[in-house]
């Protein structure tokens, strides 16, 4: 049986919750899962994760896939670098913001006002 660790979905209209559930891949997305192992709440201010890293630990070492948004859950929580040390997040948010992309007219402002304080 493939097992899959994803987010089983929950709440009312437009105010959604998931529990993050131990299922058999070819079951429905609300349907019936093994075990409930944490919950996600995505519209809290901050979003709260809830996750029972043992449990976690236990069905990834067992062969269960994450999917990709239950895996970034993980790395949140720690289960994932327990899992497989080392493996780096894909990004991390404390290095700081993207740097903004300037339009054409902000550029030339930017290029204008560098040569006009280099001239001085």
């Amino acid at each position: 049986m493939a097992v899959k660790l994803r987010l089983r979905r929950e709440g009312t209209v437009k105010r959604p919750h998931y529990r993050i559930v131990v299922a058999d891949a070819r079951s429905p997305r609300d349907g019936r899962f093994i075990e409930v192992i944490g919950q996600y709440h995505p519209l809290e201010n901050p979003s709260r994760i809830e996750v029972d890293n043992e449990r976690a630990l236990h069905w990834l070492q067992h062969g269960a896939q994450p999917t990709d948004p239950v895996q970034k859950l993980l790395r949140i929580s720690g289960a994932w670098e327990e899992f497989k040390p080392g493996d780096a997040p894909e990004r991390d948010r404390a290095a700081g913001e993207p740097k903004a992309k300037l339009s054409k007219k902000a550029k030339a402002k930017a290029a204008e006002a560098a040569e006009a304080g280099g001239a001085q």
